[in-house]
Parts: C-alpha cells; sequence; structure tokens
C-alpha cells in the first residue's frame, strides 16, 4: 500500500500528524530569536592598551610588532589589522573565518599574548592589555545628557563611566564597548616656575605622591600565633589612600631650612577631572556623554539590545535628576519594522495565492485545501528552524515567502488532477485521489528531487556568504520536503472527503467565461507547440539566440554582495587639517549638527557629534556624528531616504576649506564595516618606507577621483602632521650628571601625563595623574620652563641638552598582516554598482609602483569571496540536477530536455534587473537559482506526462501534446500563483526593501519568462533529445529481440 492510500483511508490520522506539525511549530515561533541577519560577520579578537606619551611610531614599534610578530599558528585566522596613535592608544583586531568558535581564538590569542609581553614597555603592562571578543562595528549607542543643565559634559561622563559603563559591558551579548568621555582621575597641575622656586622637580611630586598616597595592611591585635590568656583579637586599621583634592593639596613635598613646609599645594592645582581629553560629545548641540556597544560573535542582537535597555531601566530608578537616556544609534527598530514588513508580505502572499486558486479551481472546497497546506508547511519550517539553532530573520522570512510558491504548487497539482480525473473517469473522490496519487506521486517526488539539488548546494559554502546561502537553502529545502510530505499525506486525504463528484468546469456567470477563453487559450497553446514541432529547427534557432543574449546581458548586469538600506541611520565624519586643536573640531561638529537639524528637520530626529574621534582615527582633528532619522512612514518621499540625505549633506559640504566632511549610509551588514562601497589596505609589501607608501596612496587617491563611476574616495586614516622632534644630547646630559630615566620622567610629566598610582571614590578605583599645567606646554620655548635635578642635587634646565625641531610624521600608524598599510576606502557614484566601483578601483590598483600591494578587507573581502564562488555555486547546482533527474528517469538523454528550459528562465531574471537598474548580489542570485528550480518544476510536469505517454505507445508529438494540454492548467495555475505571490516583494518599500524588491524583481521576471516561453519550448526539447539521442521506451531497452523505434517513434 501506497503512503498516500494509507492516509486518504484513515484522514484523522493525517489530520493528527498535521496538527502535531502546527503545534510544534507554533511553539518553536517563541523560541526562536529574532535578528536583520544571522552571524554573517567573521569572528573577531580585539587586542587594545595605552601606552602614556607615546607617538603614533613609538607605539607600532615597541608594541603593535613585538605582539605580531607573535600571532602565528593560529586556528582558522584570516586577517591582522592594526592601528597605533599619537595618542598613544593602539587597537589590533584579528579576524577568523566564519565558523570559528571565539572562545577557543580568545585562548589562543590570549596564550601568544602572554608570549609577547616581556618584550612590551613596563608602561604599557602596567596599564594591562584588553582582549575582548566583539563585531567590527557598533550595535548601539547609548547616550546621557542632562536636561536641566546641572551636569556638564565631564560631570556626566564620569557618572557614566563609574555606574553605567560596567553594568552594561557585562550584558550578556554585548561584546565590547566604546566610551565617549573619561571618568574623572585626580589630576595635578604642576607648575614649573614654582617647582623651580621651591626647588623642586617632576620626579619628587611623583615620588611624593607614591609614598604618602598609600594603603598599608598594618595586621591585628592577639593574632595567631598568640601568647597563653590573650583576651583580644583587634584588626589593626593602618593609614588608608587620599579620598579627596583637598587630601592630595596636603601632600609633603619638602621641608625648608626654616622649618616651613612645601606642599603639593603650593605647586600645583589639584581637581578631579576627566582621566583623558581626548574625546566629548553632543546630543543635539547639548552637552552629553555616551556608550558605543558592540555585539558580541554569535549574539543575538534583538535579544542583547532587549536586555541592555532593561539594565538601562533599572539604573535610571538612581540617576542624578535632570539625566536622561537617548538612542541615537539603534538597529532595532529597522530591524523590528523590516522582518514586521517581510511578514506583511508573506501573508499578501498566502491571500493572492488564494484568489490565483480560486480564480482557476473555481471551486471553494478545492481551494481551501492547499490553502490548509500553507500553515501546515509553513509552521512545520518554523519548527525545523528551531532544531537547527536558525534565527527569524530578513533572510529566513524571505525564504518563507519563497516557499509559500513553491508549497502551495505540490498541493495544487494534486488537487487539479485529482479534479480532473473525476472529471475524465466519472470517479468517486475517494477513487480519484487513489488514482490521482498513483499518476503524479512520481513527479512530486521528482519534482522536491530537483529543488532540493537546486538549493542544498548553497549550503556547502563558507564564509559571510555560505551563512547568507544557507539561511535561504535550510528554509526553503525544509518547507519543500514538508510541502511534498503533507502533499502525499493531508492533501490527498482532504480530496478525498472535501470534494464532490461531478461536472466542476463551470459554463456559466464569470467563471463561464474564463473557462471558454480559457480553453481558446489552450487551443491556440496547442497549435503554436505543434507549430514548433512541425518547425523544430526554428524553435531551436531561438532557443540559441535566447542563450546568447543570457550570456551577453549576464555580463552586463554590474556585481554586488548586498544592497544598501535605508536603516533610518546615517554616518559622517569630520576630518580637519593635521595640527588642527579640538575645539576648531567641536565648533565645525557644532555647525554640521546645527545644519542638519534645520534644513533636515523633517526627516532628522537627532545628531550625535563626537570630537577627538571617527573611523579614520583618533585626535584632535577628528570628529564624527550619527544622524538618526524619523521613521520610515514620515518621510515617503525619495528625497527623504538616508542615501538621498546623505548626499545632500556631503554636496553642502563638499570642498569646503576648513575640513573634509563625509556622510554615509551604513552598510547592510552594519558588522562587516561601516561604509558602503569598497574596502582595501595598500601594503608596503618591500619595505620601501612610509614616504613611498603615502606616494602611492596619494597616486591611487588622485586616479581615483578622475574616474566618474567612483565617489569619495578617501583614506581610512590620518594625514601626517607637524610634529616636534626631541634630541636628547646623550654625553651632554650624562657631564651633567642626570639620568636618561629622570630626563624621560620631565619630559613625560612635562608635556604627557604620569599614571601614579590609584584612589578610591564612590566605591570606585580611580587613577592618579601629574602633567604640567597647560600654560606650561602650549609652546615650543615652554619646554625650557622645565629642570632636572642632577647627582650634586642642582637644578639644570632641559635646554641644556635637549634640543628640538619640526618634522612631518603621522598621526596614526596602520599595519595589515605585518605590513605597513593604509586603509583606502570608496563608493560608487550614482548609478554605478558596488561590483563596477570594484573592478574600476581594480584597474587602478594594477598601475601600482613595484613593491606596493594591496589586499581586500572587511566587505570587500566577502563580496570578492561571494564573486569568487558564484560560478562554482550555479555549476554545482546544474550537476547536481542532472544527476537527480538522470537517477529519476533512468536515464541521460531526458534529463537533457529539463535541463535546457534554464536560459528561458534566467533571460528574464537578467533583462527585470537590470531595467530595474539591480545589481547581481546574493539576493539576485538566490533569486536566480529560485527561478531555476521552478523552471525545471514546470518542464518535469511536462516531461513526466509526456514520457509516460510515450511508455504506453504514444509517438513522441502525440505525448508531448496529451502532456501540454494536460498540464497548461496547473503550470499556469502554480507558476501565476507563484509570482502572484512574490509580486509584493518586487514593489516592496520601507524599511528593508532593498533586498526584498532585489529577489523578488529576479523571480518575477524569471518566472514570467520561464512560463512564457517554456510551455512552448519544454515540448521541442522533449522530442528533439529523444530523437537525436534515439532513446527507447524502457520494455523495448529491457527486451533484447524488440525492435530498434525509427525516428518517428513508431516500431
Amino acid at each position: 500500500m501506497s503512503l498516500s492510500r494509507f492516509f486518504i483511508d484513515r484522514p484523522i490520522f493525517a489530520w493528527v500528524i498535521s496538527l502535531i506539525i502546527m503545534l510544534v511549530g507554533g511553539l518553536s515561533i517563541f523560541r526562536l530569536p529574532i535578528s536583520q541577519y544571522p552571524s554573517i560577520a567573521p569572528p573577531q579578537i580585539a587586542i587594545s592598551v595605552t601606552y602614556p606619551g607615546a607617538s603614533a611610531d613609538t607605539v607600532n614599534d615597541t608594541v603593535v610588532r613585538p605582539i605580531l610578530q607573535q600571532m602565528f599558528g593560529l586556528d582558522h585566522l584570516e586577517y591582522i589589522s592594526a592601528q597605533s596613535y599619537a595618542s598613544g592608544q593602539m587597537e589590533i583586531d584579528l579576524t577568523f573565518a566564519q565558523g570559528t568558535d571565539p572562545d577557543i581564538a580568545q585562548v589562543q590569542v590570549q596564550n601568544k599574548l602572554q608570549l609577547a609581553q616581556p618584550k612590551l614597555p613596563t608602561e604599557v603592562t602596567a596599564q594591562g592589555l584588553s582582549i575582548t571578543k566583539a563585531v567590527k562595528n557598533f550595535m548601539l549607542v547609548v547616550a546621557f545628557i542632562s536636561t536641566d543643565g546641572s551636569m556638564n559634559g565631564g560631570d556626566i561622563a564620569d557618572y557614566v563611566a563609574s555606574n553605567i559603563s560596567d553594568p552594561l559591558s557585562r550584558v550578556s551579548g554585548v561584546g565590547d564597548h566604546t566610551l565617549f568621555g573619561s571618568e574623572y582621575s585626580m589630576r595635578i597641575w604642576m607648575d614649573p616656575a614654582k617647582l623651580f622656586n621651591y626647588g623642586l622637580t617632576v620626579r619628587d611630586v611623583e615620588t611624593a605622591i607614591q609614598t604618602q598616597n598609600i594603603q598599608l595592611s598594618s595586621g591585628e591585635l592577639g593574632g595567631l600565633p598568640a601568647t597563653k590568656g590573650i583576651r583580644l583579637d583587634a584588626t589593626i586599621i593602618g593609614p588608608q589612600r587620599l579620598t579627596s583634592p583637598e587630601e592630595f593639596e596636603r601632600i609633603l613635598l619638602k621641608v625648608q631650612p626654616d622649618g616651613s613646609q612645601v606642599r603639593i599645594q603650593d605647586i600645583a592645582k589639584v581637581e578631579l577631572g576627566p582621566q583623558t581629553y581626548n574625546t566629548n560629545s553632543y546630543y543635539n548641540n547639548m552637552p552629553a556623554s555616551g556608550m558605543a556597544l558592540k555585539l558580541a560573535p554569535g549574539a543575538n542582537q534583538i535579544a542583547t539590545e532587549a536586555a541592555v535597555r532593561a539594565q538601562l531601566h533599572e539604573l535610571e530608578q538612581f540617576f542624578p535628576p535632570g539625566l536622561k537616556t537617548v538612542y541615537p544609534l539603534d538597529t532595532e527598530p529597522f530591524i523590528t519594522l523590516s522582518i514586521g514588513e517581510v511578514v506583511e508580505t508573506l501573508l499578501e502572499a498566502i491571500g493572492l495565492v488564494f484568489l490565483v486558486m480560486l480564480v482557476f479551481l473555481q471551486n471553494f472546497r478545492a481551494t481551501l485545501i492547499p490553502t490548509i497546506a500553507v500553515p501546515v508547511v509553513l509552521l512545520g519550517t518554523f519548527g525545523l528552524l528551531n532544531l537547527l539553532g536558525y534565527s527569524i530573520n530578513t533572510l529566513t522570512m524571505l525564504a518563507m515567502v519563497l516557499a509559500v510558491g513553491l508549497l502551495v504548487d505540490d498541493a495544487i497539482v494534486v488537487v487539479e488532477n485529482v479534479e480532473r480525473v473525476m472529471t475524465e473517469k466519472q470517479l468517486s473522490p475517494r477513487e480519484a485521489a487513489r488514482v490521482s496519487m498513483d499518476e503524479i506521486s512520481g513527479a512530486l517526488v521528482g519534482i522536491v528531487l530537483v529543488l532540493s539539488a537546486v538549493f542544498l548546494p548553497m549550503a556547502a559554502f563558507s564564509g559571510s556568504v555560505g551563512v547568507i546561502y544557507r539561511q535561504f537553502s535550510i528554509t526553503i529545502v525544509s518547507a519543500m520536503w514538508l510541502s511534498v510530505l503533507v502533499a502525499m499525506v493531508l492533501t490527498p486525504a482532504l480530496c478525498a472527503t472535501m470534494l464532490k463528484p461531478g461536472q466542476h468546469e463551470k459554463t456559466k456567470g464569470v467563471a463561464g467565461w474564463f473557462n471558454r477563453n480559457f480553453t481558446k487559450l489552450t487551443n491556440g497553446y496547442l497549435g503554436g507547440v505543434n507549430y514548433l514541432l512541425r518547425h523544430f529547427m526554428l524553435a531551436m534557432g531561438a532557443f540559441v539566440l535566447i542563450t546568447a543574449i543570457v550570456v551577453v546581458l549576464f555580463l552586463r548586469v554590474p556585481g554586488g554582495f548586498l544592497p544598501d538600506e535605508d536603516q533610518g541611520l546615517i554616518f559622517g565624519q569630520i576630518t580637519m587639517p593635521p595640527n588642527a586643536p579640538m575645539e576648531k573640531t567641536a565648533e565645525i561638529n557644532h555647525a554640521v549638527a546645527d545644519y542638519i537639524l534645520k534644513t533636515e528637520a523633517d526627516s532628522v530626529e537627532s545628531v550625535y557629534s563626537v570630537n577627538g574621534f571617527n573611523f579614520a582615527g583618533q585626535g584632535q582633528n577628528s570628529g564624527a556624528f550619527f544622524i538618526r532619522l524619523k521613521d520610515w512612514s514620515v518621510r515617503p518621499k525619495a528625497s527623504q531616504s538616508s542615501a538621498a540625505i546623505a548626499m545632500r549633506i556631503m554636496m553642502h559640504f563638499w570642498g569646503s576649506p576648513k575640513a573634509q566632511i563625509l556622510a554615509f549610509n551604513p552598510p547592510a551588514v552594519l558588522e562587516l564595516g561601516n561604509a558602503t562601497g569598497f574596502d582595501l589596505e595598500l601594503e608596503d609589501r618591500a619595505h620601501l618606507g612610509h614616504q613611498k607608501l603615502l606616494e602611492a596612496r596619494n597616486m591611487v587617491l588622485g586616479m581615483a577621483a578622475q574616474d566618474p563611476s567612483l565617489l569619495a574616495v578617501r583614506p581610512n586614516g590620518m594625514e601626517d602632521a607637524g610634529q616636534y622632534h626631541l634630541d636628547i644630547d646623550r654625553e651632554k646630559a650624562n657631564a651633567l650628571g642626570v639620568t636618561i630615566d629622570d630626563i624621560n620622567t620631565t619630559i613625560e610629566g612635562a608635556l604627557g601625563s604620569i599614571y601614579v598610582n590609584q584612589f578610591t571614590r564612590n566605591d570606585r578605583v580611580k587613577q592618579v595623574y601629574i602633567q604640567g599645567v597647560a600654560s606650561s606646554r602650549m609652546q615650543p620655548q615652554d619646554l625650557d620652563k622645565w629642570y632636572i635635578r642632577n647627582f650634586t642635587n642642582t637644578l639644570v634646565p632641559l635646554n641644556a641638552f635637549v634640543s628640538a625641531h619640526w618634522i612631518s610624521g603621522p598621526q596614526k600608524v596602520e599595519n595589515y598582516n605585518s605590513f605597513n598599510a593604509f586603509e583606502i576606502l570608496g563608493q560608487p557614484a550614482a548609478g554605478y554598482s558596488s561590483g563596477q566601483a570594484l573592478a574600476t578601483i581594480t584597474n587602478i590598483l594594477k598601475k601600482l609602483p613595484a613593491g606596493i600591494g594591496y589586499e581586500w578587507t572587511g566587505l570587500s573581502f566577502e563580496q570578492n569571496a561571494s564573486g569568487s564562488s558564484t560560478g562554482p555555486l550555479y555549476a554545482l547546482a546544474m550537476i547536481v540536477i542532472l544527476l537527480c533527474l538522470a537517477a529519476l528517469y533512468e536515464s541521460w538523454a531526458i534529463p537533457l530536455a529539463v535541463l535546457l528550459v534554464i536560459p528561458l528562465g534566467v533571460v528574464g531574471a537578467i533583462i527585470a534587473t537590470l531595467m530595474r537598474g539591480l545589481a547581481n548580489d546574493v539576493y539576485f542570485q538566490v533569486g536566480l537559482l529560485t527561478t531555476v528550480g521552478l523552471a525545471v518544476k514546470n518542464a518535469i510536469l511536462i516531461v513526466e506526462f509526456a514520457k509516460m505517454g510515450f511508455e504506453q505507445g504514444k509517438t513522441l508529438e502525440e505525448a508531448v501534446l496529451t502532456a501540454a494540454r494536460e498540464r497548461l492548467r496547473p503550470i499556469l495555475m502554480t507558476s501565476i500563483a507563484f509570482v502572484v505571490g512574490v509580486f509584493p516583494l518586487a514593489i516592496a518599500s520601507g524599511a528593508g526593501s532593498a533586498a526584498r524588491v532585489a529577489i523578488g524583481t529576479a523571480v518575477v521576471g524569471g518566472m514570467a519568462s520561464a512560463t512564457l516561453l517554456a510551455v512552448y519550448f519544454v515540448p521541442v526539447f522533449f522530442v528533439v533529445v529523444l530523437r537525436f539521442f534515439k532513446v527507447k521506451r524502457i520494455n523495448e531497452r529491457t527486451d533484447p529481440h524488440a525492435q530498434i523505434m525509427n525516428s518517428d517513434g513508431h516500431e
């Protein structure tokens, strides 16, 4: 007994299985995490540290290189990038292959770092090195403002660092964070004139603080071993660390001969001030502070953001009066809305498919049967996704929309065939269901095998593009197998119990008009097929022409990775001229925010400005801004899109003599970078030096500026700036009795800052710094104000053995895979794709001088990996389809008749994509493979019935014409249902619409051409291929005495 016959006789059993599938799937929905994308970005491990007072070159030579030299033998490491800044800060990012366990990677990096630590400066190891797991870009920026003005930016930053930073960084899913501001430290501002008057030096101040700001462990009275009979046991509390500026002011530095005492308050100003003054921030030009949170590798973004918000809600009850939380960068609304839009499209698809089926079937009962299959299959698919550890995201939901058209196909084929058998053979519904399932079970299994062969190879690819392919592949294949299961278990049981015998084709009313016209269409179609069979050379010539058009047009489709989306966010950065102070940067940033808030008031909700930091580096001449746009519903015009607003901001400030101001749309996947377009690293492979690499970089930038297909090609770094180089005459210093260590300490304390030790305030350990007062380090000649004590206890001026001169040097030193490098970013100009921009910049890079190389990084690294895998993906899919069909039909020739249909679908997908100016990106490739699968499916429906007729003794022409007549209605019904169901994707708008439009356009265009052309060409392919290969009937192949078939198909 066949599976279908078993459940036809046991319909309740079929319902029970279906209800269990729905129940499990429904419960799974509440367990599945929600995110925009799965974990597409590869895992990253970041090493960061600060070397106070060191230049970028110094940090690179003494910290970065010793660490990089130990980072070998790490499993699945793809590339290493490192940045050293003139502020003394350093970060090394190690990027691992997709699928690498970040915990294992972190352990391996930690072990390698331990080997490098003995080679690092003591100032660095004293600060400690931080190792974190995090993706590359910000998930969420949380800012804090004082609504009543009671707190300034420094107060807010200290409160955030002291009370909010740690709880948020401990939230599960948060990988790392950047604080825009700094907590307070004890700042001791030394006056060199007063130090000289009292005969003191920087070393004296440092030593006094180290010896007097201490906490002793004093022991206890009565401690063991104790004398016999002791009656007392008490802890001894010794001197504690100092806690207030007043206590630090009273630190004793010196006792004069007359007995008077010199304290810190006599030579310095003591106050609570920021630990670093490197950054400050504003929200809508109001003083603020904030935290930028990064997602941990593999963490769920929606769940993490929800946990962060819950933690903040809990902390807000303890906030000082007037302190308020705002979210200048938040991706959660876009993710939630875009997923909601896809769900809405899914519901629209189900409704539209139902209407199409009702038009064709003209029977509510018959239409209801395949409609019932939809929730069973969709909910079952959610259950499988939960079992496999997937999430509800844009990719899986788009796959669901595509699956709606696929999954109703099976049920439609069953219902339509049962109705046909009932009408033609005058059978009861139950008996008609049995006969029908005997006819089409093989076709159903063949279709799902072939469609699986189309989509399963996608799951075999690695890297970020492999993650995307797997989301589609597993979702669609799961839905298809569930669909076939339902079509063979529940649908025939429903047909047997719900359908009624009798005439089902209406002859009156709108339905009668439709049927009469459809009959005319069928007759005309059969006439066309008959004509092509008689003139098959004409048909094959047209096919060759279509195939040539496919090849030509495919090469013209611009490449891409993922389409840019309006995420409701715009990123921007400001780069001032080298050596510009932060005061000037803040003025420009304020003016930019003011312009945006006034001119784009209808679209912009807020502007969060940061000074001292941007995506290219850190420094006083750097600034960044994050624009949060209003909801998509209040900015429906194309001119209000994020890309349009960013372009207007760019054009308004383009060519400004004061600063370079850029605004750009975030990429589709924030974790893969911070801008759209391309991202590459220019490398000094032959160790030619900084100047030669700089010249090569400028050559590339100059050539790119002249190409119309490129826009905003720029170095993602900082320009060289004037540096004041100190030369120490070591012999003269030695003659004067001054040690190099004392010289370094004096210079560091005078011009930089010296971390001395710690103190406790509000239950938090904070740091103590000494530094020259601002007026003593503003001009080059201020160095003359500082003195050092020699061996004879005499104060010697620094200028006695220190000279200086101006040079030009890097503010940021970059390393990529251990080579000195410059990162270059750029994007396509209007009307060009990211693939075209990549091709153009590649041609420019071919002209690099000898010794200078380049590598792609970030999003471009993934895009190139995607491009290189596309060809093998298509080839593998075709090979697997051929093998499945050969096994199904026990023939190598018949599969060829099916595969020849592929160009007929591809041509429509390509033409539709080109007409709408879209790119050959990941969504297009998925849409193309979907089109291939559906075109092959339609071909199988004709070939399967034609083969059955041929095996029953009909000629090739008779068999294929009969199959064409019987299969036209279900083919058109399923194809139109699919196209109508997917059509809302092609015309989508709002959040996340770019992805929906990309895949919808390819599928609608491909299915339109595949359906219109395949129904005519597949019969021709079947006849031509079987004649050409002289395929015999099965009984002829097994009978050694059978006659050979002649060219007309007769024996």
